[in-house]
């Protein structure tokens, strides 16, 4: 992250904790739905990214209203809130302290409180194809038991999550109906500071809300996908807009005059929790990108380069560096290689550490937000010209990129690990623990993926698994060896961190 974006307040998540719905004041004016060769996921040429701003504004921010007004949703999250887990409203406070005058507990207390037919927390969504795809974030429908999606006319439907991903912040969903009003994706890549766009969503419950702004900057990295811990490889270049966005936008469109999607609103920077003149959202090539994987492969396919990296244009991270391995490291452009993964492709390519990243194909790369979105938007096997410079001199080489298992071909759900199936890792529990708890086996949860099959259960990080499928676990390859190849109803015995012991299930994936 630059440094001198350091000095901006601090960053949150919205979109889950908005207030009542109320009627939206926006007509409903759909696009020509039977036009299916438009539609996001068809192969047909129409279907390429369409052109950015092209008329004058004005009159246009009408038009682009009418067009994007009835391809937003609204989402509403229903959930079971157990006491012990970290609430939305705990997220929130994270980054703002409690804009509540100190009723955040209480909030708290009555959001766990909510009844069966009352949603936890609600966000936006956009329409991407007639057939009822709806890109949103990841914590707009994180922890759901139920997902609502009500259109702009109000007609309402339950909705099938597709997937998500936490590392983008970004989820798809389903609803089964026809005809729908959508939006098109525009290329991100070629929008500009200073261009105007809107920002559609529901905030604080205002359903249909409009606002409008111009593109602040481009490519902001904020660090808010990897200080919540959801993210294992967040990718962070963000799209900064000063159009009005509060909770309940997460999940909306950023849309240009013509109506086309640029950015899926996401994140503001803010003192209280409410519109200061930061908002940020997912650039559309990256949230393309990220539906296209999870709707064709079931997870989403990353590339990666393979290296340990410095960003030189983060004052702070270069001098702490420069402390720590007496190094002498100069402010500037581009990406310091430190060293490397196992089976990297940029190894593999001929760099070296020491070497300075600063273009991959035709982007330049001045910090790791760049380089982050730059590769981060490719798949294993995609190969990528890296320029790099070495001793002074610039050099350029092609990198084939890889998973992060060394991988460099595409992988669906049924090529998952038992451990990436189920969305946890486990570690052996000691034998002090096993004392203190009165347990005769059990291993301890780490890495638990947002929205997979053991969080959907309650399990988080640091929990005890005692028994799976009624046979004691001491290891991961005990866990492994219980559900390999295992198709069915998978009952899992646990101990949370109040020593309360639960055994509840999931379908194995």
């Amino acid at each position: 992250m630059k440094s001198t974006f350091k000095k901006l307040l601090p960053f949150a998540v919205v979109g889950v904790i908005s207030g009542a719905t109320t009627v939206g004041i926006q007509q409903y004016i759909g696009h020509d739905s039977n036009n299916v060769d438009q539609s996001y996921f068809t192969s047909s040429k129409n279907a390429s990214f369409v052109g950015m701003n092209t008329a004058a504004v004005g009159d246009d921010f009408v038009k682009a209203a009418k067009t994007t007004v009835p391809a937003v949703v609204t989402i509403k999250n229903y959930q079971t809130r157990s006491s012990n887990r970290a609430s939305d409203q705990d997220l929130f406070d994270y980054f703002f302290g409690d804009p509540f005058g100190g009723r955040g507990q209480q909030r708290q207390r009555q959001q766990q409180q909510t009844p069966d037919n009352m949603p936890s927390g609600m966000g936006s969504g956009v329409i991407i194809s007639p057939d009822g795809y709806i890109i949103s974030n990841n914590h707009v429908v994180a922890g759901a038991n139920k997902l609502e999606v009500v259109l702009s006319n109000k007609k309402s439907y339950i909705a099938t999550l597709v997937g998500t991903d936490p590392n983008t912040d970004i989820s798809l969903l389903k609803i089964e109906e026809k005809g729908l009003p959508f939006l098109n994706f525009a290329n991100s890549d070629n929008i500009d500071v200073g261009q105007w766009v809107l920002a559609v969503g529901n905030p604080l419950g205002l359903n249909s809300t409009v606002t409008a702004g111009i593109i602040s900057a481009k490519g902001r990295g904020i660090g808010i996908l990897g200080a919540q811990g959801k993210a294992t490889n967040p990718i962070e270049s963000f799209i900064q807009t000063d159009a009005a966005i509060n909770p309940g936008n997460s999940g909306g469109a950023l849309v240009n005059v013509n109506g086309d999607l640029i950015g899926i609103n996401s994140a503001i920077s803010s003192t209280t929790g409410y519109y200061q003149g930061y908002g940020f959202a997912v650039p559309a090539n990256l949230a393309r990108k990220v539906v296209e994987d999870i709707k064709k492969f079931g997870i989403v396919q990353r590339g990666f380069l393979g290296v340990n990296s410095l960003d030189l244009s983060d004052q702070q991270q270069v001098t702490s560096y420069n402390q720590n391995e007496k190094a002498n490291l100069k402010v500037g452009s581009g990406v310091y290689v430190r060293g490397f993964s196992p089976n990297s492709g940029a190894q593999d390519a001929g760099l070296k550490a020491g070497d300075v990243i600063v273009k991959v194909d035709q982007m330049e790369i001045t910090d790791f937000a760049d380089l982050t979105i730059s590769i981060g938007s490719k798949r294993p096997g995609d190969k990528v010209q890296v320029t790099y410079l070495r001793n002074g001199k610039e050099n350029v080489t092609t990198v084939t990129l890889k998973d992060q298992n060394g991988g460099t071909t595409a992988r669906s759900k049924a090529d998952l690990s038992v451990t990436e199936k189920i969305g946890a890792n486990f570690e052996p529990l000691n034998d002090r623990f096993k004392t203190e708890y009165g347990l005769n086996s059990g291993v301890v949860t780490k890495n638990v993926t947002e929205g997979s099959e053991m969080a959907k259960i309650g399990v988080v990080d640091d929990y005890i698994v005692i028994e799976i499928n009624g046979k004691p676990v001491n290891s991961q390859k005990d866990v492994e060896k219980i559900l390999d190849k295992y198709q069915g109803n998978v009952q899992v015995k646990f101990v949370d961190n109040y020593g309360r012991i639960y055994t509840k299930g999931f379908k194995m994936p």
